[in-house]
Order: structure tokens, then sequence, then C-alpha cells
């Protein structure tokens, strides 16, 4: 099974490269490139922090809660995951849009 941070990485690594070939000025690329990096890590931040303090909660509350916070923990970060890539996604199908208004027909 596929990790999910995995495909989050593959996604990071392929919209940078989008990106990064997309036929625009070097100083817009790198403008894009900060700012989406920013949103992201800002995002992963956020994500994390909370992630962290339920984790933390739950421990000090014992083990059996232990048991169902981790389950909680589970999922909270499965959705948090699944928004990021949502968003990579979203930034992804820009950048396709982008691109094909480059490509000549035949």
């Amino acid at each position: 099974m596929i990790h999910k941070g995995a495909i989050v990485l593959g996604v990071l690594i392929g919209a940078a490269a989008g990106v990064l070939l997309a036929p625009e000025k070097g100083s817009v690329t790198r403008d894009k490139l900060k700012k989406e990096g920013k949103d992201i890590k800002n995002q992963l931040s956020s994500d994390f922090i909370e992630v962290k303090d339920d984790l933390y909660k739950t421990a000090v509350s014992g083990k059996e809660t232990l048991k169902k916070g981790f389950k909680d923990i589970t999922s909270k970060t499965s959705y948090k995951t699944e928004r990021v890539i949502t968003f990579l996604e979203n930034q992804l199908a820009i950048l396709k849009e982008k691109n094909k208004t480059l490509q000549k027909t035949s």
C-alpha cells in the first residue's frame, strides 16, 4: 500500500516541475513558487500543530483513550492529507490548462 505522504510528496514535486516548466518569466515563476510553497507550508504547519496537540491531549488522558484517539487522529490526518492533495490537484489542473493553450494542434 502506498503511503499518502509519498503521494503528497509526488504531487508537490509534480506541481513544482509544472510551474518550473511553464513558459513565463522567471520572476513570475519564482513568485508563484514562493506563494504556493508558502501556502502549502502554512497549511501543513497548521495541520501538523493541530494533530500534534490532539496527540498530546490524547496521550495525557490515558491508554484506552489513546487507542480511540489514535483512530480519530489517523482519520483527521487522512482528511488533512486529502485537503492538501485536492489543493495540489487544483493547482496542477490550472497549469495543465495553461499548458494546453501553448500546444499546437495537428
